[in-house]
C-alpha cells in the first residue's frame, strides 16, 4: 500500500512503508564517513547533510529510479586519515568532478565499457561489498555491546517476518541511544562556516594524487557498476556515461558551497534495494530526512552510536556481495573473486586498473596469435 506518482508515462515514485525502510539503505552508507570528516575538518555536517538532501530527490526524480548519492570514499579516506588537508579534499573533488563531467558529456565510458569486461565490474561490485562488511565489522569492533544489541534487534525483526525493515528498526534503535545522550535537540539554521574552504594555494600535487586515486573508483563503482545494478535491480537503462555527468555536476555546483565531494555508488543502490525500494520515492524521503536532520537534530547524527551502523552496513554488504556473484557468469568467477580481493586489500581502483588489465589479456590470448 502506499501513493504512486506516474510521469514520463511510467509509475517512478511510490510513497510506501517499502520505500521508507529502502531509504535506510542508503544512508548508512553515508552517515559514518560524513560524521567522521565533520569531526576531523572544518567542513560542517548540517551543510553536508543539505547537499546530500538535495541531490537524493534531484538525482531520484531524474532518473526515476532509486540512484545513490554518496560520499567519494577514497577522498574523504585521506581526509579522514589527515592525509589531505580540508582545503585540498575539496580541491581534489572538483578536479574529480571535472574529469567525469567531461567524460560522461563525451561519452567516453561507453565507448571503453566494451574493453572492461562484465567480470570486473562484478569485481568491483564484490570488491565495494567487501570494503563494506569490514567498515561495518570494524565499526561494530569499536563498541562491542551497543553492536551485539543491534544484532539481536535486527535479528528481532527477521524473526517477525520483517526482513525489508531491519535496517529501518536498527537505525531507529541507534537513533533512540544517541537522543539519550544528547537530549531532544534544538532546531537551527546550518552555519556558513563550511562554505568556499579552500584557495588556489590548495591546488597541490597532494590534492591531483587524491583525484587521480578516486577516479579509479568513481570510474568502475560509482559509473560502471552503479549502472549495471540498476538494469539487474530495477530494468532500467542508466549509461555509465549519464551517471558520470551527473556526478560532475553535482561536484562543481555544490563543493563550493560546503558539501562534501559526492557520488553515485553501487553499495548505495544495493542498500536501498535490500531494504524494499523500487521507485525514486525512496530518494525523496530521504533527502526530505536528509534536510529535516539537518535543519533540526544534526548533533544526534554526530553522537549517533558508529556500532549500530555497522550492523546496518554489514547487511548493506552481504546484499551486494550476493548480488554480484549470483549475476556473475561462473566462467568469470576467478577475475570477480580476484578484483574484489585486490579491492578490499589495496583499493578499488587498482583493482578495476588491473582487472581491466587481466581482462584484456585474456580475451587476446583466447582469440590466438
Amino acid at each position: 500500500m502506499g501513493v504512486s506518482v506516474s510521469y514520463r508515462g511510467e509509475t517512478r515514485l511510490t510513497f510506501s512503508w517499502s520505500e521508507l525502510t529502502g531509504a535506510v539503505g542508503d544512508s548508512v552508507t553515508v552517515l559514518p564517513v560524513v560524521v567522521a570528516v565533520a569531526v576531523l575538518t572544518e567542513l560542517s555536517l548540517p551543510v553536508m547533510l543539505l547537499w546530500f538532501g538535495v541531490f537524493q530527490v534531484v538525482w531520484g526524480l531524474y532518473y526515476g529510479v532509486p540512484v545513490s548519492v554518496e560520499p567519494m570514499k577514497a577522498l574523504a579516506a585521506l581526509a579522514i586519515a589527515g592525509t589531505l588537508t580540508a582545503g585540498e579534499f575539496l580541491v581534489a573533488g572538483l578536479l574529480a568532478g571535472a574529469v567525469v563531467l567531461a567524460v560522461g558529456l563525451t561519452g567516453t565510458l561507453s565507448r571503453v565499457e566494451a574493453y572492461v569486461g562484465a567480470p570486473v565490474i562484478r569485481g568491483v561490485q564484490l570488491g565495494v561489498a567487501l570494503v563494506l562488511l569490514e567498515t561495518g565489522v570494524q565499526l561494530g569492533a569499536a563498541d562491542p555491546r551497543l553492536a551485539a544489541a543491534g544484532v539481536a534487534v535486527t535479528a528481532g525483526a527477521l524473526a517477525l517476518g520483517a526482513r525489508r525493515s531491519t535496517g529501518l528498526v536498527a537505525l531507529l534503535a541507534g537513533a533512540g541511544v544517541a537522543v539519550w545522550t544528547t537530549g531532544l535537540p534544538a532546531p537551527a539554521l546550518p552555519s556558513l562556516e563550511g562554505v568556499m574552504l579552500f584557495g588556489a594555494a590548495d591546488l597541490t600535487a597532494d590534492a591531483a594524487g587524491g583525484a587521480l586515486a578516486q577516479l579509479g573508483m568513481t570510474v568502475g563503482n560509482a559509473a560502471l557498476a552503479t549502472s549495471l545494478l540498476l538494469a539487474d535491480y530495477f530494468d532500467r537503462e542508466v549509461s555509465a556515461d549519464e551517471l558520470s555527468a551527473s556526478m560532475g555536476a553535482m561536484n562543481l555546483a555544490a563543493v563550493p558551497l560546503g558539501a562534501l565531494p559526492m557520488c553515485h555508488g553501487s553499495g548505495g543502490v544495493a542498500g536501498k534495494y535490500a531494504f524494499g525500494a523500487r521507485t525514486a520515492g525512496a530518494n525523496v524521503i530521504l533527502g526530505v530526512g536528509y534536510v529535516a536532520v539537518a535543519l533540526l537534530a544534526a548533533e544526534v547524527v554526530a553522537a549517533y552510536p558508529m556500532a549500530v551502523l555497522g550492523v546496518v552496513l554489514g547487511l548493506v554488504a552481504l546484499q551486494l556481495g550476493r548480488t554480484s556473484l549470483q549475476r556473475a557468469d561462473a566462467s568469470g568467477y576467478p577475475l570477480v573473486v580476484a578484483v574484489g580481493a585486490v579491492g578490499l586489500l589495496i583499493n578499488l581502483g587498482v583493482a578495476f586498473v588491473g582487472g581491466v588489465a587481466v581482462h584484456l589479456a585474456r580475451r587476446r590470448l583466447a582469440r590466438g596469435p
